[in-house]
């Protein structure tokens, strides 16, 4: 997770459910964060993140956040299906249905802008503050926290504690069955015997 100046603009998308507009100031509004995936239904990647997304979302949605994917380059009942599949409750939209799509997309010029240079970018993610995101207009944000990739569950769990104003988790170190703290010990030698078969 790293912080990147970006031209990010607000948009309105169909929800791939109802067919529905979904527009993303007016999602966003009243919220403490707001995170946007952008992400194919196809990729390992995205199928690996939606289940930690949906226990962030249920974890965190009444203390002030808001999830919404933006699927892409995938045909809508591929969509639909991906989202049943990993019983995915929080927001979606469709920015794209086709894979031929995949250079003509806001998607694609975000990403590229803040550096990614993965073939396809899913899944990425942008972070939102809606209290300081441009009141007016058609740009939200100019600087913000972006993910050019997978998201560490223990980094993006700290990233929405902090950004909802919520004291920071006791993440305790795992225990090993003797009791004892598990830790991983550089000085420990006992590998170095090993050799190539």
């Amino acid at each position: 997770m790293v912080e990147k100046e970006i031209s990010y603009k607000d948009w309105t998308y169909k929800n791939p459910r109802t067919g529905g507009d979904v527009n993303l100031r007016t999602l966003a509004s009243g919220k403490k964060l707001t995170i946007v995936i952008y992400y194919a239904p196809w990729c390992p990647n995205w199928r690996f993140d939606a289940p930690i997304l949906e226990r962030f979302y249920q974890k965190y949605k009444d203390k002030g956040l808001e999830i919404v994917g933006v699927a892409e380059y995938d045909p809508l009942d591929s969509i639909k299906n991906n989202l049943e599949f990993l019983k995915v409750t929080f927001p979606t939209v469709v920015e794209s249905d086709s894979r031929a799509a995949k250079q003509t997309t806001l998607h694609y010029e975000y990403r590229k802008s803040t550096g990614d240079t993965r073939g396809w970018g899913s899944p990425w993610y942008i972070m939102l503050t809606p209290a300081v995101m441009e009141k007016k207009g058609d740009v939200l944000t100019k600087k913000t926290f972006i993910v050019n990739g997978e998201l560490i569950e223990t980094e993006g769990d700290a990233f929405i504690r902090k950004s909802l104003g919520l004291p920071a988790a006791d993440l305790k170190a795992p225990v090993a069955d003797n009791g004892k703290i598990e830790v991983c010990d550089p000085a420990d030698t006992k590998t170095s015997a090993l050799k190539k078969p």
